[in-house]
Parts: structure tokens; C-alpha cells; sequence
């Protein structure tokens, strides 16, 4: 992909010099237009897998953990339409490509499930931390205080618990982390339902 994209920038760094690209080409006998259109669609579609892949990977991951979900499930909504599509019309894409023999290497999808898959479990690791580790100026408060602050973090798990559930549905699973993870919070929102 990374050749693609240099030779896409490379073709496109000659066209920009033309004043009217579609004029121009039309004087070439047998120009090969509809690969070019192929190579920018290709490059394109790849340029936003590849942004979508980068914003996962480096998603901070800080406190307060429901502003943390509440960004991260916001950028989930927005993308996950865009990628069930393009997953169901992979096939097509693919072949349209290599009628101009061009190779775009879908694994980038699966890359981007396992990334969010991550993101989801990092949200649940500082869910249970945030809900495990309370301050010691909470252990002072008095027990109505606590109370209020523990039925807060039940709702913050089920919150982190349901995120976790919707991209286990997107991503078609979860790896190990993702899955003790689950448990765990699992657990640790039957325990807290059982106190009250």
C-alpha cells in the first residue's frame, strides 16, 4: 500500500501541472483514465482507513473515564457505518481494483477492529481502576457520600460494559484482554447491584 500511495502522490505531482487535466488527457490515444481514477479512489479510500487507524492508536486514554467513553463511543458511531458498509462491499471494491490491476490490501479493516477493540478495553481497565482505587479523602467521607459515589460507579461500569458489548458486535470478537476484562467488569457490576 505504501508503493501505492507513493505512486499515486508521484502521478499526481505531473497532473498538477496541466490546467485542464480532462482536456489534456482526451488528446492521448488509449490513456489509461479509468486506472488513474482507480489509483486516486484507491489511495483515498486507503488515506482514510489508514487516519482512522492512526486516531485508534493513539487515543489518549485519561480520567474521567465517562468523558473518555463518551468521546470514544462518538467517534465509534461516526465511523462505524462507513466501515460495516465498506466491509460488506469489500469484495466488489476489490475487484473493480484489480480490473485495473491495482492491489488494495483490506487487512487495514481488520487492523482497525483490533484497534478498537483496544481503545474499548482500555476504557474498561480505567473503569474498574477509577472504581477499584477510591481516594483516601472518599474513605473519610461520610457513608451517604459513598453510597451516591458507588451507585455512580456502577452506572460508569455498565456504561464501559455495554461500549465493550457494541464493539464485540463490530469487530465480529475479542482477544483475551478484552475478554477477562469483560468478566471482570461483569463482576464487578453483579457485586455492586448485589450491595444495594
Amino acid at each position: 500500500m505504501d508503493e501505492l500511495i507513493k505512486f499515486q502522490k508521484y502521478v499526481e505531482s505531473h497532473m498538477e501541472k496541466l490546467t485542464d487535466e480532462t482536456q489534456v488527457l482526451a488528446r492521448f490515444e488509449d490513456f489509461p483514465s479509468k486506472k488513474l481514477e482507480g489509483l486516486r479512489m484507491a489511495a483515498a479510500l486507503y488515506a482514510k482507513l489508514d487516519a482512522i487507524a492512526t486516531t485508534l492508536q493513539n487515543w489518549k486514554i485519561e480520567s474521567p473515564v465517562n468523558q473518555l467513553i463518551d468521546k470514544v463511543e462518538n467517534y465509534f458511531n461516526k465511523i462505524k457505518g462507513e466501515l460495516d458498509t465498506l466491509d460488506g462491499t469489500k469484495d466488489e471494491e476489490l475487484k473493480k481494483f484489480k480490473s485495473q490491476n491495482i492491489h488494495f490490501d483490506f487487512t487495514i479493516l481488520v487492523r482497525i477492529k483490533e484497534l478498537m477493540v483496544e481503545v474499548s478495553s482500555n476504557c474498561m481497565e480505567l473503569a474498574l481502576k477509577e472504581t477499584r482505587e477510591p481516594t483516601a479523602k472518599e474513605h473519610q467521607d461520610n457513608g451517604l457520600k459513598c453510597h451516591s459515589k458507588k451507585r455512580g460507579s456502577g452506572k460508569t461500569l455498565w456504561k464501559a460494559f455495554q461500549f465493550a458489548f457494541r464493539v464485540y458486535t463490530f469487530a465480529g470478537g475479542q482477544d483475551d484482554r478484552a475478554d477477562f476484562l469483560t468478566r471482570e467488569l461483569a463482576q464487578e457490576i453483579q457485586t455492586d447491584s448485589h450491595e444495594h
